[in-house]
């Protein structure tokens, strides 16, 4: 950790060099793209639930069921570890998945429900 005891996050590569993030991923042939996303998405300074949400985000581009397949662990100052608990990563998938639903839903429609029991 940092000084003044904040995280910090180092990837080593299999020759031994080392680097510092803000926020990584690694592995997979969605590596780059997800880089990316973080690159673009995450901000000096963000809440702790901010970070978790942007972790659930980049997660959900390469897993399929959700936070059944996810682990989080969450590092704070003084190197402080808590894994999250599934339920309350689940919470965050449904909060992210329902914000992409209406995003896709076109102008005007209802929400709630099929229109044929409508």
């Amino acid at each position: 950790s940092s000084d003044d005891g904040a995280p910090e996050l180092y990837q080593t590569d299999p020759a031994g060099t080392h680097s510092r993030w803000k926020a990584q991923v690694i592995g997979g042939r969605s590596a780059k793209s997800l880089r990316e996303f973080l690159e673009k998405q995450y901000q000096d300074g963000m809440e702790e639930t901010a970070c978790v949400r942007l972790a659930v985000q980049a997660l959900l581009e390469v897993v399929d069921s959700g936070a059944k397949t996810m682990e989080i662990c969450v590092v704070r100052r003084g190197g402080k570890k808590e894994m999250m608990e599934e339920d309350a990563i689940e919470t965050i998938v449904k909060e992210i998945e329902s914000e992409q639903e209406e995003k896709r839903a076109p102008p005007g429609a209802a929400s709630g429900g099929d229109p044929e029991y409508v």
